[in-house]
């Protein structure tokens, strides 16, 4: 049987800090003995902080009297989480319906217009006509 082993996240970043602090500490036997004391110190200062920060990022831990409380919280939060998305869904569906009821309705009113008008609806694609409208805005406007 062949099985490989794969560290977890957290492995991994154990053993690269386990490799940085050997390096650094190699390095500080070279280092006058004041320069290596406020390095101590500061080393000492982020173990402290981390520590503090591990322990802020602890999830807090629910005691529960039973069984079903448990369950119960875990289905409220599930059903929680899927009402926003079912709220989006239904809201695009609702805008996308009117969106196609407007351009229903004006599509509407230009074949209505076109259809009552009194000229046929091929003078609207005659060159001419176009161009013959163009002259008599220009001169209704002087």
């Amino acid at each position: 049987m062949n099985t490989t082993f794969s560290p977890t996240p957290a492995a991994t970043e154990e053993q690269f800090g386990r490799r940085v602090a050997a390096r650094l500490s190699a390095g500080n036997l070279e280092l006058p003995h004041e320069v290596g004391e406020r390095l101590r110190a500061a080393r000492m200062q982020a173990l402290g902080r981390r520590k503090v920060a591990h322990q802020l990022r602890a999830a807090p831990v629910v005691v529960s009297s039973g069984r079903t409380a448990a369950l119960g919280a875990g289905w409220w939060t599930r059903i929680g989480s899927v009402i926003p998305l079912i709220a989006l869904v239904a809201g695009l569906m609702v805008i996308s319906a009117m969106q196609d009821d407007n351009r229903a309705n004006e599509l509407a009113e230009v074949d209505s217009a076109l259809l009552t008008d009194d000229l046929p609806p091929a003078a609207y694609t005659d060159p001419g006509f176009a161009q013959f409208l163009l002259k008599t805005e220009a001169a209704a406007e002087r």
